[in-house]
């Protein structure tokens, strides 16, 4: 997928309107991981560093359809402005008369942050009317935001649209994660390992299917290992399960064949605040208990399936990692996924979301190739290879 990056336009004396994804956790007005502003940096400052005029647009949260106080994005203004070294122009709108005299006014050099674009539901729905109100704000447009690129909105798909016949390219971020998630797509080195987990198989049917094409083998884990279990006549106890998704989990392994590896122990506790854990053979869950993670047997096979590796997409936690007891199965395969990357030269992939969360809190993310910044993004990218939003650029 070859695409212009903001690197091959000329900037100077132009209004550069970005998508960036600034969806970051607050705590009130403080930002508790700036890791989404911080991944931006490198486009937004090759933009103003050749005399760009930047106007940065992206959503926070849910709002209902309207403007809430609470999911302002004036924190990440001010977040953008320490991180930079100079001042950010907030907006109380992205769209409107006041917005457009505050971008006229604008320098070479200078950076405009849009409030929050989902304050207007208009957004979501990629209602026409108001791309091209977003459109008329830019000369040009960048597309820096992975996380929200599997969506068609206004900001992503129909501004891009309304700014036909000018320049409209990607950001670094984008490309970055083109060139690793593009790769696992289309040409990946072999052994390919894919390690699923999280709660849910019905997140995931349509990425393990597309995987299982492509990799050699599928690491299960997380609570979707237990809906697994019951397609194979198992016992899971008071486990996370998805009863709906049974059928589909048994034609699933009958189409993987010894492709599809379920964990052969579990960590079990009464209850998820339990610090009474004991370990079960796969698939024997007692009424009174749920799984948690992966057990020991588990953690040993799946890390020397890893250690063969030449390639690793990692998407979704063994277990509950927010708590110490039920982390040793995502800290083993984390450990793993960094070591295949040393020793191994593989190229690994963590998949955004909470794999990404996990990795950064075990200090792990400097030791692997590639950590994505979209979660429900990098999945899509697995299972489609493509996304429309990318597909109409340059």
């Amino acid at each position: 997928m070859a695409k212009k990056t903001v690197a091959d336009v000329d900037v100077k004396g132009k209004r550069v309107l970005m998508r960036v994804d600034f969806n970051v956790p607050l705590d009130g007005n403080k930002i508790t991981d700036d890791r989404r502003i911080a991944m931006a940096l490198p486009t937004i400052k090759n933009v103003i560093d050749r005399g760009g005029r930047l106007i940065l647009m992206s959503h926070l949260g849910r709002p209902k359809g309207g403007p809430e106080p609470k999911y302002s994005l004036k924190p990440c203004a001010d977040r953008l402005s320490q991180l930079l070294g100079k001042p950010v122009t907030f907006t109380e709108d992205c769209i409107g008369l006041a917005t457009e005299q505050t971008i006229g006014a604008m320098k070479d050099g200078d950076v405009v942050l849009l409030e929050n674009l989902r304050f207007h539901k208009e957004e979501e729905k990629n209602e026409p009317n108001f791309a091209k109100q977003l459109a008329k704000l830019g000369d040009l447009y960048v597309n820096d935001a992975f996380g929200t690129a599997h969506r068609e909105h206004a900001s992503t798909f129909g501004a891009a649209q309304a700014l036909q016949g000018k320049p409209r390219v990607i950001g670094f971020l984008i490309q970055k994660e083109l060139k690793f998630l593009g790769n696992a797509v289309s040409n990946p080195a072999h052994p390919f390992v894919a390690i699923l987990g999280g709660a849910k198989v019905s997140d995931k049917i349509q990425v393990i299917e597309a995987l299982l094409g492509k990799c050699d083998t599928l690491l299960i884990g997380g609570a979707m290992a237990y809906t697994f279990y019951l397609a194979q006549g198992k016992t899971v106890g008071k486990s996370l399960v998805e009863p709906d998704q049974v059928d589909l989990a048994k034609s699933l392994l009958a189409k993987a064949g010894g492709k599809l590896k379920l964990p052969v122990d579990t960590v079990v506790a009464d209850a998820i605040d339990s610090t009474a854990t004991s370990i079960i053979e796969g698939g024997q869950i007692p009424a009174d208990k749920s799984g948690f993670d992966i057990g020991p047997k588990t953690r040993a096979i799946y890390q020397a399936e890893i250690a063969k590796a030449k390639t690793v997409v990692w998407n979704g936690p063994m277990g509950v990692f927010e708590k110490p007891q039920f982390a040793a199965g995502t800290q083993a395969i984390a450990d793993a996924v960094a070591a295949v990357t040393q020793n191994n030269k593989a190229i690994t992939i963590i998949g955004g979301g909470d794999s990404a969360a996990a990795i950064e809190q075990m200090g792990l993310s400097e030791k692997v190739s590639h950590v994505s910044t979209g979660g429900g993004a990098s999945l899509e990218f697995l299972e489609n290879g493509h996304f429309s939003t990318i597909d109409i650029l340059d």
